[in-house]
Order: structure tokens, then C-alpha cells, then sequence
């Protein structure tokens, strides 16, 4: 008779959890995964693909001013919120039956509950008490919006989650943040004729994005009408009599909108989940403790994905799933590598990026070059619209290495993915030289910059 009821429980269906579940299944092994609310977790059902539908649902608006230029007679637009809620829930469901039959087919059970630790070996399925065993557990709940419970009146307030459901579109929406997830949704409802205010309290958003393409999309944004609104925090929210709610700013202003959105970061999903009583470790932020091979402190214990604080990216998360398989289960020892990941910014223009900044490259390097172009695309020269692309590769002058390539313009992130497997590699800028171009295309300016914009040695422009 077995030891245990199972070999592996996974606790949370989102994209880390799945993976780790049906893979370990797929080798044979007795495997059950439990989930509180929808198979997918955060990336399905409340996260980068709701997000990313919205996305092309607000980009409409200027595919229809473009046509004009070119010789397209476009009528009378008129945009249905409902009508892209209702699209939205029915590919989130149909995503959602993938994820669970990946699961059943592959003989992992499924569990509609939540489920917390009772000791190193033991979880408690809270829908009916029952508890049950297993050899090895994997936490993968994912991480939640931080509430800002400090700021008066939070509770007005919505957060990402909420916005892929609101029962109308709002006339204006104040977003606090300046990370990506506040730029993707301010730019999501501005492309939906939302009137949007983003304030956040930093100098610049997108701060750990390299300096040229958070100024070119701050800029970008300011001239399509979004109010930004910098180093200053709302102080307090307040819900009018006759409708709407009034922000109050530190800097002494007062703001009315019909709603408010926090976008101000995001906590690991680990209160209540019976980590103490199994003797996790967690960090001060609550995040859970892992070694390289995703394993806490509790031998029989691992976490991946959000939960534990380290990339919080669905893609990380998958990958850290990987890792544990190769290691725990194909005795094959395999640390996630976090290194060099390739990032979009969903904004409009879209950002795509990887590896180090400038200003990061200027610390490493003694000294850098910096290829940098900066120009209209050609899809915009009939339709009139002023928007710049940018182009930019970070190079270590010594060895010619490329050690960040960064783009600012429509398919980004397209490029990006692309992009990372070159760094990945090794490339070099004479490989990047010795590449043919694809004419014409905006992604050729990325092997015609032969000569660096400028350099930088010591840390000083030269």
C-alpha cells in the first residue's frame, strides 16, 4: 500500500501549477490539483489574456482614422462594451475546458476547492474538510493586486481583476501606478474613448524600463490626450452624492472620475494557505522561500510562479514547472534560469525588451556602445499619423556583445521574442551586421545601425 494518497498535490490551476500537474501525471505519477476558483489562474481567466483581447479591441479606434489615408471610406463607428465582455468570457471558458482536459486526460485528478497545509505532507481541502497526502506538494497560488488598504476610501476602488468585468464602460477612469499593468490598461481604456488620468508617484513611469522608452511612450501617450500625472499619490477617495468619486492628491488636487483603478503592485497569494503550520519560510513580503531548484525549506514543499516572488511572469512560472519535473522527477537537476526574459509593454505604441538598459549596461560595463534609431514607420506615411518608432541595441564595447535590444512601436513585442533568442545565443553586433536586412520593414533599422549613436565610458556620454 502506498505511503501516500498521492505523489504529487498541487495547490493553484493557474499556468505554473497546471504544467508541474499534467506533465508529473503524463509520467505516470498519482497526482491531484486543487483550485479555488477557475482553471487558468491569473494569466487566463484575469490576466494577459483578457488583457491582450482587450488590447486589440482598443486598437480599432486608429485602425479606422488610418484607413483613411489610404483610400478606405470608413462609416460610422460605434464600440459595445458588452458585446466584448460576452466574446471575452466565451474564449476564457473555452481556455479554461483546455486547461482542465489537458489535466483529466492525462489522469491528474481535479479538485474544486481550496486547499490549505496542514503539516509537510498533509492538506486540508476546505470545501469538505477532508484531508489527504502526498509525497511532495507544489504551492502555485499565484500572486493577487496589493489593496493599498492604507489609502481612505480603497474600497471604491477597483483593481485589474475587476476590470475585465465592469457592468458598463466608465466616461473617465483615474489608474494609480506607473508599472506595465497600469500603462496597459490606461492605454486599453483610452483606446475605448475612456478619458484617462494615470498618476503615479515616481518621476517617470515604467522606471525599470530603459530611459528611451518610457520617455518616448510618455510622450506618445500625452499627445494622444492621457493626462499623466507625476510624483504625486492620491491621499484619499471619496464617493459624491450625485455620482462619481472625487480623489484627493497629496499635491493638493482634486480629481473627479467615474472610476478609479490601483494598479499599484501585486502581493504573493499566500495568507491563509497554512504555511506556518507546515513550517514554510516566507520573506517579509510574504512571498515563499525557495532555494534554486524551486524547493523551501520543508524538504517534501516547492512553489512556483508568482507565489514565490522571484519573475512575475506566466512564462517564468511554466519554466519553473519544467524545472521541477527535470528535477524531482527525470533525476535531472535543472535550475530555472531567469535570465535574459524577454518583456512586452501591451501599451500603443507597444514596448519590447531584453536584457540589460543603459543605464544598467553603464554600471556593468566600463565602457558601451549605443545604437539608437528613431523614425516614422512607413505604415504611417499615408495615414498622417506622427507616431515614432525607436529602435536601440546596448552593446559591451569590448566584445562587441549585444547585451540589450530595446523597441518602441506597433509588433514589439513580436520583435522582442525574436530578439531573445539572439541575446540568448550570444549575438554580437557583428553578427547583427552581417544579417541581411528585410526590406521594407520597420525591424531592418535593427542590422542597418552601423555606427554607434554614441558611447559611454565610465559611466560618462562620450
Amino acid at each position: 500500500m502506498a505511503a501516500y494518497d498521492y505523489d504529487l498535490f498541487v495547490i493553484g490551476g493557474g499556468s505554473g501549477g497546471v504544467r508541474a500537474g499534467r506533465v508529473a501525471a503524463a509520467l505516470g505519477k498519482r497526482v491531484a490539483i486543487a483550485e479555488e476558483h477557475r482553471f487558468g489562474g491569473t494569466c487566463v481567466i484575469r490576466g494577459c489574456v483578457p488583457k491582450k483581447l482587450f488590447v486589440y479591441a482598443s486598437q480599432y479606434r486608429e485602425h479606422f482614422e488610418d484607413a483613411a489615408g489610404y483610400g478606405w471610406k470608413v462609416g460610422e463607428t460605434t464600440f459595445d462594451w458588452d458585446t466584448l465582455l460576452a466574446a471575452k468570457d466565451k474564449e476564457i471558458l473555452r481556455l479554461e475546458g483546455l486547461y482542465r482536459r489537458g489535466l483529466e486526460s492525462n489522469g491528474a485528478r481535479i479538485i474544486d476547492s481550496r486547499a490549505e497545509l496542514v503539516d509537510a505532507h498533509t492538506v486540508r481541502l476546505v470545501h469538505t474538510g477532508q484531508t489527504v497526502t502526498a509525497d511532495r506538494i507544489v504551492i502555485a497560488t499565484g500572486g493577487t493586486p496589493n489593496p493599498h488598504a492604507a489609502l481612505p476610501g480603497h474600497e471604491l476602488c477597483i483593481s485589474s481583476n475587476e476590470a475585465f468585468d465592469l457592468p458598463q464602460l466608465p466616461r473617465s477612469m483615474l489608474i494609480a501606478g506607473g508599472g506595465y499593468i497600469a500603462v496597459e490598461f490606461a492605454n486599453v481604456f483610452h483606446g475605448l474613448g475612456v478619458a484617462v488620468t494615470l498618476i503615479y508617484r515616481g518621476k517617470e513611469i515604467l522606471s525599470r524600463f530603459d530611459h528611451d522608452l518610457r520617455q518616448g511612450l510618455h510622450k506618445a501617450m500625452v499627445d494622444k490626450g492621457f493626462r499623466i500625472i507625476l510624483t504625486d499619490v492620491m491621499e484619499k477617495v471619496e464617493q459624491k452624492v450625485d455620482g462619481g468619486l472625487l480623489v484627493r492628491t497629496m499635491c493638493g488636487e482634486s480629481i473627479l472620475v467615474d472610476t478609479v483603478m490601483l494598479a499599484l503592485g501585486r502581493e504573493p497569494n499566500t495568507q491563509g494557505l497554512g504555511l506556518e503550520a507546515a513550517g514554510v519560510e516566507v520573506d517579509p513580503l510574504g512571498a515563499i522561500v525557495v532555494d534554486q531548484y524551486s524547493r523551501t525549506n520543508v524538504p517534501s514543499i516547492y512553489a512556483l510562479g508568482d507565489v514565490t516572488h522571484r519573475v512575475q511572469l506566466t512564462p517564468v512560472a511554466i519554466h519553473e514547472a519544467m524545472c521541477f519535473i527535470e528535477t524531482e522527477y527525470r533525476n535531472n537537476p535543472t535550475s530555472p534560469d531567469h535570465d535574459l526574459i524577454p518583456t512586452a509593454v501591451f501599451s500603443q505604441p507597444e514596448i519590447g525588451t531584453v536584457g540589460l538598459s543603459e543605464e544598467e549596461a553603464a554600471k556593468k560595463y566600463s565602457e558601451i556602445e549605443v545604437y539608437r534609431a528613431e523614425f516614422r514607420p512607413m505604415k504611417a506615411t499615408l495615414s498622417g499619423r506622427m507616431e515614432k518608432m525607436l529602435m536601440k541595441l546596448v552593446v559591451d564595447a569590448a566584445g562587441r556583445k549585444v547585451v540589450g535590444a530595446h523597441v518602441l512601436g506597433h509588433e514589439a513585442g513580436e520583435m522582442v521574442q525574436l530578439l531573445g533568442v539572439s541575446l540568448k545565443a550570444g549575438v554580437t553586433k557583428d553578427d547583427f551586421d552581417r544579417t541581411m536586412a528585410v526590406h521594407p520593414t520597420a525591424a531592418e533599422e535593427l542590422v542597418t545601425m552601423y555606427q554607434p549613436s554614441y558611447r559611454i565610458r565610465d559611466g560618462v556620454r562620450v
